[in-house]
C-alpha cells in the first residue's frame, strides 16, 4: 500500500517543527546561562587612600620640650568601617559598597595627624596613645564629617575638632574646629577622593599650627613651674 504524498510533507513539518523547538530551548538555555553567569560575576571592590604631604619642618624654630600622644578618633561607627560614606540630602547618609578606604576614616585621619605633628619638628616626641607611652599633652579628637555631597555643587564634606588635654590637670588646655566643603572637580568616586585628601589635609595642618600656637603662647616651662 502506498502512502500518499500529503502524509509525507505533513510528517517532514513535524520533523522540521521539532528540530526547530529544540535549537529555540537550547539556545534559550545558553542565553540563560551567559545570563547567570554575568550575574554572578563579583563587581571588583576599589579601595581608596589618603596620602599626606606635610609641610617642610621649619628648622628655625626651636623644639619644644613636650611630647604629644594622639588619641583615637570619636565617631560615628560609619568612620570606623573602611565604606566610603555620601550624603544624600541635608539629613541623610549612606556607604559605597565597592569603594572603600583601604582602612577606617577615623584611623587614617588619626595616622595622618600624627604623620603632620611630627613633620612639624616642633615637639620632642609625637606619638600614638598606648598603655606603656606617658605623654605631657594628649590629642583627642572627634570626626563628625568626612563625606560628598551634592548642595546643589558636589563637595568633600571634612568637619574635625581637636582639642589637648593636660592629664596631669584633668582639664582641656586648648580646643579648636575645623570645618570646609572643598568643591570637587568631577563627579565620580576618585575626584571626591582627591579633593577629600586635599580637605583633610590643609584641615589637619591648620589644626597643627593652632596646637603650637597655644605652646607659644603657653611655653610649657612657664605651664611645669606653676604646677
Amino acid at each position: 500500500m502506498q502512502q500518499q504524498p500529503g502524509n509525507d510533507a505533513k510528517k517532514q513539518r513535524e520533523k522540521e517543527q521539532r528540530v526547530l523547538s529544540r535549537r529555540t530551548q537550547l539556545s534559550v538555555l545558553l542565553l540563560l546561562t551567559i545570563l547567570i553567569a554575568g550575574c554572578g560575576a563579583a563587581r571588583p571592590v576599589k579601595y581608596y587612600v589618603l596620602d599626606v604631604n606635610p609641610a617642610p619642618t621649619n628648622t628655625a624654630a626651636a623644639q619644644m620640650p613636650v611630647t604629644l600622644s594622639v588619641a583615637r578618633l570619636t565617631a560615628s561607627h560609619l568612620y570606623h568601617d573602611d565604606r566610603l560614606v555620601y550624603g544624600s540630602g541635608p539629613v541623610q547618609l549612606g556607604t559605597y559598597e565597592y569603594d572603600r578606604w583601604a582602612e577606617p576614616a577615623a584611623d587614617m585621619v588619626q595616622d595622618m595627624l600624627v604623620t603632620i605633628l611630627r613633620a612639624s619638628g616642633q615637639y620632642r616626641a609625637v606619638s600614638r596613645v598606648t598603655s606603656n607611652v606617658r605623654s605631657e599633652y594628649v590629642v583627642r579628637g572627634h570626626l563628625y564629617a568626612m563625606y560628598g555631597v551634592d548642595q546643589p555643587e558636589l563637595v568633600a564634606r571634612f568637619t574635625i575638632q581637636l582639642e589637648l588635654y593636660d592629664p596631669a590637670a584633668h582639664t582641656t588646655v586648648w580646643s579648636q574646629i575645623y570645618t570646609h566643603d572643598e568643591p570637587v572637580q568631577a563627579k565620580n568616586v576618585p575626584a571626591i577622593v582627591e579633593a577629600m585628601d586635599k580637605n583633610v589635609t590643609a584641615g589637619l595642618q591648620q589644626l597643627s599650627a593652632g596646637i603650637t600656637q597655644f605652646f607659644v603662647s603657653h611655653p610649657p616651662q612657664q605651664a611645669e613651674s606653676g604646677k
